[in-house]
């Protein structure tokens, strides 16, 4: 079961080996869990600053306070 609504604006932890533009992502598709991992299902996001779509796994996802902007 997904914790994010499609819409909602996210946080992307980033780290060394996966970089990211900063600021909020909207939550753009849902994507079903991977078999081997029901409890962490994944998304697909979006930022304004970038020109293409990402996939996350929900543990690589915070709420945002923040609202994407268009």
């Amino acid at each position: 079961m997904h914790k994010f609504a499609i819409g909602q604006s996210v946080d992307l932890i980033t780290t060394v080996l996966r970089p990211a533009a900063p600021g909020a992502y909207e939550i753009r598709h849902l994507v079903p869990a991977p078999d081997g991992s029901p409890e962490n299902p994944r998304y697909r996001i979006k930022n304004t600053a970038e020109k293409h779509e990402r996939v996350a796994s929900e543990h690589e996802l915070t709420a945002s306070s923040r609202s994407v902007s268009a």
